[in-house]
């Protein structure tokens, strides 16, 4: 498959795109920075300018490509596919109409060039963030837990609100196309080295991660949540959460909801450290199954209590 890339250069990007890569696939990161990865071809693309957009999907991918016959005629891009995680990644590293803007014109752009050059699949980075908890002003309780993909986004902030847009606007553009285009609502991005450096402060105070509902994703996973939508088809338009299946902190199921969630509507049963950023519908619908944990490099503090 050949895959347009953007933002492969960020924090997820930089190990979801070689990652993809290493899985026999020709990727393409179109991103204002070179992620200078051997497996990886870089292409400088401004994402807020539907001129560059379109032409980069519609050029050669790279100088291999001159070597044989060249596409199909009548082929309007050499792309299979698209996996849009480029913007402005959060809040507080822009203005508010900076990163609002920002994002949601690429996001526009990306959508309408790929789906109007009739490729058949996207893939968009999406956030947690819409769910209106991780940036809210004061304590913002979720509706009911665990968290699935019917609670209400209703996010106060830019970043967030950028993402919401982004929902929309890839929504009626599936509606238009018939492609598909599924969304990743990706909690709090974790890499590899951040298990050492970060969580041992998570595990001695839960409440360092209450805005993230308690989450997380390794990029690891990610890159096999990404691999899976892409190999899924026929699914229209279609939003997912992206996490691992346990809490980033030490504490149980039952303390959370007695400390965090008091009032809160638990909808299930849940186990007694699984998330409560639900992954069902990404297992159900698109075999998603992570495979990595905090628990794989540190110990539990809780153990033997």
């Amino acid at each position: 498959m050949r895959i347009f890339f953007t933002g492969g250069s960020g924090k997820a990007g930089h190990h979801v795109a070689p990652f993809l890569a290493s899985q026999g696939h020709h990727v393409t990161n179109a991103d204002l920075t070179p992620l200078r990865h051997p497996d990886v071809t870089d292409l400088r693309v401004d994402l807020t300018d539907a001129g560059q957009v379109y032409s980069a999907l519609a050029g050669t991918p790279s100088g291999a490509d001159l070597e044989g016959p060249g596409r199909p005629a009548g082929t309007a891009s050499a792309y299979d596919a698209v996996v849009h995680y480029a913007a402005i990644p959060s809040q507080f590293i822009a203005p508010d109409a900076t990163t609002f803007a920002s994002n949601v014109v690429a996001h526009y752009n990306v959508l309408e060039a790929a789906t109007r050059l009739g490729i058949r699949k996207v893939v968009f980075a999406s956030s947690e963030t819409t769910y209106g908890i991780c940036f809210a002003q004061g304590e913002r309780k979720p509706l009911y837990v665990p968290v699935d993909e019917e609670h209400p986004v209703v996010p106060e902030d830019s970043y967030a609100m950028s993402k919401v847009a982004g929902e929309v606007v890839a929504r009626s553009f599936q509606a238009r196309s018939g492609a598909d285009v599924y969304g990743l609502r990706i909690n709090n991005v974790i890499e590899p080295h951040q298990y050492a450096e970060d969580f041992p402060a998570f595990l001695a105070d839960p409440a360092l991660r209450r805005r993230n509902v308690f989450a997380y994703i390794d990029t690891r996973d990610l890159g096999q949540m990404t691999l899976r939508a892409l190999q899924t088809d026929g699914l229209g338009y279609q939003v997912f959460n992206v996490a691992n299946a346990d809490c980033s902190v030490a504490a149980t199921t039952s303390e959370i909801i007695e400390t965090f969630y008091e009032g809160v509507e638990v909808r299930r049963p849940m186990g007694e450290h699984e998330t409560f950023y639900s992954i069902d519908k990404a297992r159900e619908l698109l075999g998603y199954a992570p495979e990595h944990s905090w628990r794989d490099v540190l110990p539990d503090p809780r153990a033997g209590a």
